[in-house]
C-alpha cells in the first residue's frame, strides 16, 4: 500500500494536469471575486451572509469543482492514456489502487479547498476595501469559510474519483459534472430548495456557510456530502474490481 501511495503522489506531483488545474482554478476564483465586487451594488454586499455567499463564497464553490474535476482525471486521465493497464498489472488487488487514489485525491482536493477559499477571501477584502464598502465577516467567518471550503473539496475529490472509475470515459465524466454542478443542482436549489439542499453541491456550500437562509447546517451537510462521497467511492471500487480494463 506505501508503494502505491508513492506510485499516486508521484503521479499527481508530475503531471501537468495538476498544475493546469491549480492555475485555471486561481484565475477563476480571482476572477468572480473581482466580477462580483465590482458587479454588485453595494446594498447587495452589506450583511456577512451576503458577502459571505456572493463574494468570497465563490472560492467554495470553485475549489469543490476544480477538486472533483482532479479527482475524476486521475483515473480517467490513465484509462485515457493507457497507464491504468501497469498500474493494475503492479497491483493486481484493484480495491488498493482505488483507496491510493482516494487518500491523495482527498489530500489533494484539500489544498485545492485551502488555497481556493484563502484567495476568494483575500481579494474579496480588497474588493469591498476598493468599494470603500465595509468588512462584516469575522475571524469566525473566515474559518468558517475556509475549513469547510477545504472538507468539501476533499469529499468533492473523493466523488469525482468515484464518478471517473464508474463512468471511465474522461469527456463524458468531466462534462458530467460541470454540468451537475454548473447547471442542475442551480435549477434545482431555485425551483425545488427542500430537494436542492440536498445535492452534493448545495451540501458543499453549506459546509462554509453559504446561503444560510436555504441550505443545511455545516455539521449536518458535512455528515451528507460524506455519505455521498461514500457511496461514490463504493461504487468505483466495484465498477474497477468487476469490470476489464480494456
Amino acid at each position: 500500500m506505501r508503494a502505491q501511495l508513492a506510485a499516486e503522489m508521484l503521479k499527481l506531483r508530475s503531471t501537468r494536469t495538476t498544475a493546469g488545474l491549480v492555475a485555471s482554478m486561481l484565475v477563476l476564483v480571482v476572477a468572480a471575486v473581482v466580477l462580483h465586487g465590482y458587479g454588485l451594488p453595494a446594498s447587495k454586499l452589506e450583511t456577512p451572509a451576503d458577502q459571505l455567499t456572493f463574494l468570497v463564497g465563490w472560492g467554495e464553490v470553485l475549489g469543490a469543482i476544480f477538486a472533483g474535476l482532479a479527482g475524476a482525471i486521475s483515473f480517467t486521465g490513465e484509462v485515457r492514456h493507457g497507464t491504468i493497464r501497469p498500474t493494475l498489472l503492479a497491483t493486481p488487488r484493484r480495491g488498493r489502487v482505488v483507496a491510493a487514489k482516494c487518500l491523495t485525491g482527498s489530500l489533494a482536493g484539500l489544498v485545492f479547498g485551502l488555497v481556493a477559499t484563502s484567495v476568494a477571501a483575500a481579494t474579496g477584502r480588497i474588493a469591498l476595501a476598493v468599494q470603500g464598502i465595509d468588512v462584516a465577516l469575522d475571524g469566525g467567518d473566515y474559518a468558517l469559510l475556509i475549513a469547510g471550503g477545504a472538507a468539501a473539496a476533499a469529499l468533492w475529490a473523493v466523488i469525482g474519483l468515484g464518478v471517473g472509475a464508474i463512468v471511465r470515459n474522461q469527456v463524458p465524466t468531466i462534462v458530467g459534472l460541470l454540468a451537475w454542478l454548473l447547471f442542475v443542482e442551480g435549477v434545482l436549489v431555485d425551483n425545488a430548495p427542500g430537494l436542492g439542499r440536498f445535492a452534493p453541491g448545495a451540501l458543499g456550500q453549506s459546509l462554509s456557510g453559504l446561503h444560510p437562509d436555504t441550505l443545511l447546517a455545516p455539521a449536518l451537510g458535512a455528515l451528507l456530502l460524506a455519505v455521498y462521497a461514500t457511496g461514490a467511492l463504493a461504487a468505483g471500487t466495484v465498477a474497477t474490481v468487476r469490470r476489464d480494463v480494456e
